[in-house]
């Protein structure tokens, strides 16, 4: 049984207009998840459908196995946790402390619980020193980790991100990556994030699938995806400048391993030029 999986949906907005058109998607518990496409492309909606926020217009969605009702929205939303592009969504409470100790005391969980579960999420995204900071008086990329914590305080299996480093400085979004590989290898949450940045594709998703006019047009691997050039040039998409450079080198008849991240990629250029075995 997976942790999430929609069959056939679809949704339109006032007017008939088509958002989501026959999406069939699976997230099995502690992968990690990459939604790639252009704008209007219907991430977001589709997130939106992932806890209740909205519903089909027809198809299923079932979470851990059972379908979304009136009855079980309360656990649903404990299940599966949304942080929105924009923290200014999702931000309201005066300080820091109140507004990520929000969902935990919705809950109904006792105060030592929430204060507990306050201190666990600001430590995780590095802002224990932060509690009794006023919220609107906070960086874009500050209100985005105390975003993220609220979230993580309500202790989710699933946790979705829309667009997680938008807006952020290149400090900030190496935070962001290291949040995210943290909640998915030491806390075996379930990641399923968007993206513009390709490159964050590479160095976090297990498996991706690519959006485009509110129907996926592809998905696999990120070695699959990323070899598919035309059908992401097709949806205004790019490959990574790593495998792009190796892919470039090997059209030059350099043999050299392919790199999606990083390390992988240097570890590739040191072989190709004799440096290790």
């Amino acid at each position: 049984m997976h942790i999430i999986e929609t069959q056939h949906l679809c949704y339109k907005y006032r007017g008939n207009i088509s958002a989501l058109d026959n999406i069939d998607f699976i997230a099995k518990r502690n992968s990690k998840i990459a939604i790639i496409g252009p704008n209007g492309a219907g991430k977001s909606t589709l997130f939106k459908h992932l806890n209740g926020i909205l519903k089909p217009y027809s198809g299923t969605i079932l979470i851990k196995g059972e379908p979304i009702t009136k009855d079980n929205i309360r656990e649903i939303r404990k299940t599966v946790g949304l942080v929105f592009q924009n923290p200014d969504d999702q931000i309201f409470s005066p300080t820091v402390e109140q507004d990520v100790a929000f969902g935990p005391t919705n809950l109904g969980l006792d105060a030592e619980t929430i204060c507990h579960r306050v201190s666990e999420a600001l430590k995780i995204v590095g802002l224990e020193d932060y509690r009794t900071r006023v919220t609107h008086h906070l960086s874009g990329g500050e209100k985005k980790r105390v975003a993220i914590a609220g979230v993580i305080a309500m202790e989710p299996q699933v946790l979705v991100l829309d667009e997680p480093t938008a807006g952020l400085d290149p400090q900030g979004i190496r935070d962001v990556i290291s949040y995210i590989k943290n909640f998915s290898e030491q806390y075996g949450i379930t990641v399923i994030f968007s993206t513009h940045d390709i490159s964050l594709v590479s160095e976090l998703a297990d498996y991706i699938y690519v959006m485009n006019k509110g129907t996926f047009v592809a998905q696999g691997t990120v070695a699959e995806i990323f070899e598919k050039h035309e059908l992401l040039n097709s949806v205004r998409l790019d490959v990574p400048v790593l495998p792009k450079l190796i892919h470039s080198l090997r059209n030059h008849e350099i043999q050299i391993e392919m790199g999606y991240t990083y390390s992988e990629a240097e570890i590739a250029f040191l072989k190709a030029f004799g440096k290790i075995e």
